[in-house]
């Protein structure tokens, strides 16, 4: 049979992002989930609206996509389609879930093998010896 060409959309952020005219009618971006394609169609009407749809797309760089699809579909549930309010989802659904760091075990306390001592002769030898003045 034929081949199919199957798009990635995720391939074709980095292109969108400087033309985001591009989005609307993309072959890559006809395959959206659900989520998406419902966000970019409440956001078509709006000016700056395929700008932001972009942004939001590109979340997935920096973001798990499951996460920033399920931040969609509750901005979308709450009838508050926007970036900022996508973001403030997104930020509450990841907060706390990074990697733990096992604590450092330092010394409580650092000793000097050798105390350091103040001597200020050696500035008296950046003085000129004859007693001329300085700049004050």
């Amino acid at each position: 049979g034929q081949g199919r060409t199957v798009y990635d959309w995720r391939h074709y952020l980095a292109v969108v992002q400087r033309k985001p005219g591009a989005l609307r009618n993309g072959a890559p971006f006809a395959e959206l989930p659900e989520a998406f394609r419902q966000l970019q169609r409440q956001l078509h009407g709006r000016s700056g609206g395929d700008r932001e749809m972009v942004e939001i797309l590109s979340l997935v760089l920096q973001h798990d996509e499951q996460a920033v699809l399920v931040a969609v579909e509750m901005a979308l549930q709450a009838g508050v389609a926007s970036k900022t309010h996508i973001l403030n989802l997104l930020h509450r659904l990841t907060d706390g879930t990074a990697p733990q760091v096992p604590p450092i075990e330092a010394p409580q306390a650092l000793v000097l093998a050798q105390e350091p001592k103040a001597n200020v002769a050696r500035y008296d030898s950046l003085r000129p010896r004859q007693g001329g003045r300085h700049a004050s």
